[in-house]
C-alpha cells in the first residue's frame, strides 16, 4: 500500500502517540486527530511557557507533536459524536491510541470494539506499565522506575532527568516499527501494543548488559562513561568554551596526545582501563593542556587527527546552523504560526 493513501485515526494525546501520528503525516498519510471536547482537547494545548500567549489555542509543546493533522473535537458521551467517531473507525487503516487504564473499554474504543466496526483495522496502543497495570504513567515517573534517574546527574545528591521525554519517544519508535511491520506483512486485524515501561527497559542497552553480566550498578557520573575515558568528559579551552571528548579507542587517545604535543604520559594513564580507574588524574592532566588552546584550534586539530570532539552548544547556537534549520517544519495551526523539528529524517537513495 502507498503510505500516502493511508488513513490514520489518532485517539492519542500528550507525546508518544501523537509523535507516531506526526510520523505518518510527514510521510503523506491522512491523519485525523480526535480530541476530547469535554476536557478542552489534548492536555498539552495548555502546557505553555511563561512567554507564550495565553489566548492561543495551542502551545509550542502541542505543536511539537502534532503536524499536518485534522483535529476533530468530539464528546464520546454524545450519541451523534459517537456515531461520527464510529464512521472514522470504519474508514481508517490504522488507529493510534494511548488511553488510560480502562478508558478504551469505557468508551468502547478497545481493539476488540474497533475490529467489530472495521475487520481489517491495524490498532496501535501505547500503555504506561502494561495493559493490566492501573498506574498513571508520565515520562519522569518512568525515568525513575526504570533506572534512568538513578544514573543521571552529577552525583547521588544531584540527580537529574533526561531533558526531553525520551521514554515517550522510545515508545513512539517501538510503535512505529510494529505498525510498519503489520503493514508490510498485511496483518489485519491486528493489535500492536507497546508500553512505556518495556520501551524504557529495552533502551537501557549497554547499561543493562553491564549489570546483567557483571553486576555493575551505575552511579550518576554526569556526562562521563563508566567504561571509557576520556569519553563524555568536559574541558574548558583557553577562550572559555566547553568541549567534550569521546576518545573511544587507544589510537584516538594517542592522537589526542599528539594534538596536545605530549609524547609521554604517566604510567597510570597508559590504557583505557587505567584511565577509567584514574579518571581524576586523567582529567587534571587533560584540563591543563586543553586550557592552553583556543576552541577553534583544538577542534580543527581533532578533526585532522580523527579525535571525536564536540563543542557544547545551547539551542540558539544549534539552530543557527543550516544543518539544523533544514529539519524545521512550519505550519499555521488554528491561526498560530508553529514550528517543530521533523520526526522523519531518513532518506532513500538508489
Amino acid at each position: 500500500m502507498n503510505i500516502k493513501n493511508l488513513k490514520i485515526l489518532e485517539l492519542a494525546s500528550v507525546l508518544a502517540g501523537p509523535q507516531v501520528g506526526s510520523f505518518f503525516s510527514e510521510l503523506g498519510a491522512s491523519v485525523i486527530k480526535i480530541e476530547n471536547e469535554t476536557t478542552g482537547g489534548d492536555v498539552t494545548r495548555n502546557w505553555k511557557l511563561n512567554s507564550e500567549n495565553e489566548e492561543n489555542s495551542i502551545s509550542a509543546y502541542y505543536a511539537s507533536a502534532n503536524y499536518n493533522k485534522k483535529s476533530v473535537f468530539l464528546n464520546f458521551n454524545k450519541n451523534s459524536d459517537k456515531e461520527t467517531l464510529n464512521n472514522y473507525i470504519r474508514n481508517s487503516d490504522v488507529i493510534i491510541s494511548n488511553f488510560k487504564y480502562g478508558d478504551s473499554e469505557k468508551f468502547a474504543l478497545s481493539f476488540t470494539d474497533c475490529k467489530r466496526l472495521n475487520p481489517s483495522i491495524i490498532y496501535g496502543e501505547i500503555t504506561g506499565f502494561g495493559k493490566n497495570d492501573k498506574r498513571s504513567a508520565f515520562d519522569v515517573i518512568l525515568q525513575a522506575e526504570t533506572g534512568y534517574i538513578s544514573m543521571t546527574g552529577n552525583n547521588e545528591n544531584n540527580l537529574a532527568k533526561l531533558p526531553v521525554a525520551f521514554i515517550d519517544l522510545f515508545a513512539a519508535h517501538q510503535l512505529k516499527e510494529g505498525l510498519l511491520l503489520a503493514l508490510l506483512e498485511n496483518r489485519k486485524p491486528v493489535c500492536v501494543s507497546v508500553s512505556l515501561y518495556d520501551s524504557a527497559i529495552a533502551a537501557l542497552a549497554n547499561q543493562a548488559s553491564n549489570f546483567l553480566m557483571e553486576g555493575f550498578v551505575p552511579k550518576p557520573i554526569g556526562t562521563q562513561h563508566p567504561n571509557i575515558a576520556p569519553y563524555g568528559d568536559i574541558y574548558l579551552t583557553m577562550d572559555k568554551k566547553k568541549i567534550i571528548l569521546a576518545a573511544g579507542t587507544e589510537k584516538q587517545f594517542v592522537s589526542l596526545l599528539k594534538i596536545l604535543n605530549k609524547k609521554e604520559i604517566p604510567s597510570t594513564l597508559l590504557t583505557n582501563k587505567l584511565r577509567v580507574k584514574n579518571r581524576v588524574k586523567l582529567n587534571s592532566f587533560l584540563a591543563l593542556e586543553i586550557g592552553k588552546i583556543t576552541v577553534d584550534k583544538f577542534i580543527s586539530d581533532c578533526y585532522l587527527e580523527n579525535v571525536p570532539v564536540g563543542e557544547i552548544k545551547s539551542l540558539n547556537e544549534v539552530f543557527e546552523k543550516p544543518t539544523a534549520t533544514k529539519l524545521i517544519l512550519n505550519e499555521t495551526v488554528e491561526d498560530v504560526e508553529t514550528k517543530r523539528v521533523k520526526t522523519v529524517v531518513f532518506t532513500f537513495s538508489s
